[in-house]
C-alpha cells in the first residue's frame, strides 16, 4: 500500500481489526472524509459490507478479496488457490516418511485444501491426510494446539493455511525436525530446515495492479480471478532435500497447467 502511495504521490490510510458492519461504516466514513476514493478490504468478509455501502458512496470504488459478489463500484479479486494447493500436495506426498500429512486451515472453505488433498493422492495413494480448521484467521494458540495433536498422531509434514499462524507452525516444525509448506509468501527463510516449498499469492503486486487500473479508469465492478498464468500465484523455492526428479516433475506440471489449464490428474 505504501508503494501505491509513493507511486501516485497520494496519502494512504490504514485501519486494522475492522470486523463488524458498524466498524466498517465508521472506517469508510473516516476514509471518505479524508478524500479517499479507492478502498481495499483485505478479506472476503468485506464483500457483504461493501455491497451494502456501495450505493451510499457512488464516488468510491470498493475492492475486496475472494468473494462472489460485485456491482458497479465493487470489485472482487479472487485467487484460484486450488492449483497451488495441488502442486504443494505433490511435494508433500513425495516427501512424507510416515505417510501422515496434516492440514491446519483457518476455514473449511479454503480452495487450497481440496487441491492439496488431490496433489498428495496423485503421487502417493498410501498417504493419510489429517485435516482440521480453527474457524479464525488469527488464533495462533489454537492452531498450535492442532499442530501438537497432529504431531502426536505421526504427522511429519504440515500445511498451515492461515497467514497469521503459518510462521509459528513452520518454526515449531523446524524445532521438532519435521517439514512444512509455507503459505502466502515464500517462507523458506523463516525455517530453512523445514520448508519444503511455499504456496504464494502475490497480493501486494495485485493490489498495485488494481490501483493502476483504477487510475486509468479501467477497473470494472466485477469478479476477477487470477491464477499461475497471470503471475499472481506461484510456488516458492523448493528445498534442496527434495529429489531432483520431483522438483522437475512439479515444475513441468506447472508449465503444462499454465499452457492448458489442466492439472496432472485431469489429462
Amino acid at each position: 500500500m505504501q508503494e501505491i502511495g509513493d507511486k501516485y504521490d497520494i496519502d494512504v490510510f490504514y485501519e486494522e481489526n475492522i470486523e463488524t458492519m458498524h466498524q466498517v461504516q465508521q472506517a469508510v466514513d473516516e476514509f471518505v472524509n479524508d478524500g479517499v476514493n479507492l478502498i481495499y478490504g483485505h478479506s472476503n468478509i468485506y464483500g457483504e459490507y461493501f455491497m451494502t455501502l456501495a450505493e451510499s458512496y457512488p464516488d468510491v470504488h470498493f475492492v475486496y478479496v475472494n468473494g462472489g459478489e460485485s456491482r458497479e463500484n465493487v470489485t472482487s479479486i479472487n485467487f484460484n488457490a486450488h492449483a497451488m494447493g495441488f502442486f504443494a500436495g505433490m511435494v508433500a506426498g513425495h516427501m512424507t516418511s510416515s505417510n501422515d500429512i496434516g492440514i491446519i486451515a483457518a476455514y473449511v472453505w479454503q480452495p487450497e485444501i481440496e487441491g492439496f488433498f488431490e496433489g498428495v493422492k496423485y503421487v502417493n495413494k498410501e498417504a493419510d491426510i489429517k485435516f482440521d480448521y480453527i474457524n479464525d484467521w488469527n488464533n495462533v494458540d489454537l492452531a498450535l494446539e492442532k499442530y501438537t495433536e497432529m504431531k502426536q498422531q505421526g504427522v511429519d509434514i504440515f500445511y498451515p493455511i492461515g497467514d497469521a499462524f503459518s510462521e509459528s507452525i513452520i518454526k515449531k516444525a523446524e524445532n521438532d525436525g519435521l517439514f512444512a509448506i509455507g503459505y502466502m509468501m515464500d517462507q523458506m527463510e523463516v525455517a530453512p530446515d523445514a520448508v519444503l516449498t511455499s504456496t504464494i499469492q502475490h497480493i501486494g503486486e495485485l493490489y498495485k495492479s488494481v490501483a493502476d487500473e483504477f487510475n486509468k479508469q479501467d477497473l470494472e465492478g466485477k469478479i476477477y480471478t487470477y491464477d499461475f498464468k497471470d503471475g499472481y500465484i506461484s510456488l516458492g523455492e523448493i528445498h534442496s532435500s527434495v529429489p531432483g526428479y520431483v522438483k522437475m516433475q512439479v515444475e513441468e506440471d506447472i508449465e503444462e497447467y499454465i499452457e492448458t489449464g489442466l492439472l496432472p490428474n485431469e489429462y
